[in-house]
């Protein structure tokens, strides 16, 4: 199922990439030619950079107003809405643009035709998508297996709701509830929610909606149940608040924030017709979102590279003068699903320091399998410098290039390190290691290291393109101020 989302996000994704492009070429070609053959084209690549631009600004807004998924609660006129909303908001950025940059060029009757364009074909063939995947879900295709968990009165309201909207494609497979027996809405009560692992793998559940909000334990459990099971939970908004229920290992409240986090994964409110659902979606970064992270990185990355590489030629010359020895340092970290890649930094430290690391190990002021020093005597007077203002990270930019590393995401550890990680702290793994984070952004090396994996984890399943660049610019901050690097 997981694998055919990702598979349905890259396809949405490229059959707009195909219609923008459409929307943008049709009117200018016809402007300048009255035909579809390129012949006289007239400011050909200053046309081409605004439509770059303007079509990357209507692909992120369309991602954000999640229009590369289908929600199959979603109607089709608000539908539509979103993706109006989408091309206005594109369009008037480009219209400024277009002021500011003094493009007198820029044919008035061009931009009105490609925005109605861009407008008419994101919608037709939403609307004709959405048209086709309703009627194979009334035809018993795509439909997702439904267990509800509570047979009261909220529990009756979610199953009729559901039976009356077949278009949904939500197969209710039955109940399970502590107290009744009997069937409700000719649904069998499969078991008591102490069953609930069984009825899910025997069923085949894809979904658990709990219609008992008010019994927190219960609803706790049910969500690390379905996290576990890599299922998606919906609980029924009614005054319902999600707390933490995990184990405190640092006897305080445990939480990445201050006062309180989201803990299983993705949080978004739905409607199933009238009724309102708080919905965990199993985190992770999939289809659409993979792709745009990626371009993120290589843009940045590679721009960063070319406008620094003077920096990079004084920094290696210093080190060269400061201390014996390469200018860079390698070593063999783990990245995405624990794959082991060369990992570059520029020397801080005297030659031959790594066979001093067991010696000083004892005097690690972070607990966990991280080892930090915050006056490590191993280090140069350059590296110190080097090491103050990040500037030892900058050769990471190539693990980005080369796809080892992003942008974005867990620093990545060395593998001693993971070797001594518990169950739950090896989702750091699940997606590319990073040059930043949100820990080094909240504390960098003061932090501990609980909380170094909580920041992660709470990343990972709350990834989002605009995250990223709040990410990136906090660190910028963070480096500015000095808070905690060492």
């Amino acid at each position: 199922m997981q694998r055919e989302r990702r598979y349905a996000h890259i396809t949405y994704f490229v059959i707009d990439v195909f219609l923008i492009t459409f929307s943008f070429y049709l009117p200018y070609c016809f402007r300048y030619n009255q035909s579809l053959v390129p012949q006289n084209l007239p400011f050909f690549q200053r046309y081409i950079l605004l439509f770059l631009l303007w079509g990357l600004v209507l692909v992120i807004l369309l991602y954000n107003q999640r229009l590369y998924y289908t929600e199959r609660a979603l109607t089709i006129p608000k539908e539509i809405g979103r993706v109006f909303s989408c091309v206005v908001v594109a369009s008037v950025l480009s219209g400024v643009a277009v002021f500011l940059l003094q493009m007198k060029f820029f044919s008035r009757l061009v931009f009105g035709q490609t925005f109605l364009l861009l407008f008419f074909s994101l919608s037709l063939w939403r609307v004709m998508k959405r048209i086709f995947i309703r009627y194979r879900l009334v035809q018993g295709f795509y439909n997702s297996n439904v267990l509800i968990v509570g047979a009261g009165s909220t529990g009756y309201a979610l199953a009729e709701e559901i039976k009356n909207n077949p278009y949904l494609g939500l197969n209710i497979v039955g109940f399970v509830d502590d107290a009744k027996e009997e069937q409700v809405l000719n649904y069998n009560i499969l078991g008591k929610t102490g069953d609930l692992k069984r009825v899910v793998q025997q069923h085949f559940v894809d979904e658990i909606y709990v219609s008992t909000p008010s019994e927190r334990r219960q609803v706790s459990e049910i969500l690390t149940l379905g996290k576990n099971l890599k299922k998606t939970v919906r609980v029924l908004a009614d005054n319902f608040t999600l707390l933490e229920n995990n184990i405190d290992q640092e006897g305080k409240n445990g939480l990445p924030f201050e006062n309180v986090i989201f803990p299983f994964g993705r949080i978004r409110l739905d409607y199933l017709g009238r009724i309102p659902l708080i919905g965990y979606i199993n985190g992770g970064l999939h289809g659409t979102e993979r792709l745009i992270k990626r371009l993120l990185d290589v843009v940045v990355a590679g721009l960063a590279l070319i406008l620094l590489s003077p920096l990079f030629m004084l920094i290696a010359f210093l080190i060269k003068l400061d201390s014996p020895g390469p200018v860079f340092y390698n070593s063999l970290r783990c990245g995405k699903k624990g794959r082991l890649f060369n990992f570059y930094k520029f020397r801080s430290m005297v030659l031959g320091a790594e066979n001093n690391k067991k010696a000083l190990r004892c005097k690690s002021e972070v607990k966990g399998p991280a080892f930090k020093i915050k006056n490590d005597p191993r280090i140069t007077a350059l590296g110190r410098l080097l090491r103050r203002y990040s500037l030892d990270e900058l050769p990471q930019l190539i693990n980005v290039l080369k796809g080892d590393m992003s942008l974005v995401g867990p620093r990545p550890p060395t593998p001693e390190e993971v070797e001594e990680y518990e169950t739950w702290q090896m989702r750091r793994l699940d997606i590319r290691p990073g040059i930043t984070c949100l820990w080094q952004v909240r504390g960098r090396s003061d932090l501990s290291f609980y909380k170094w994996v909580k920041w992660d984890l709470w990343y990972i399943d709350n990834w989002s393109f605009a995250l990223d660049l709040k990410v990136l610019y906090w660190t910028i901050l963070a480096v500015i101020n000095r808070k905690g690097a060492y």
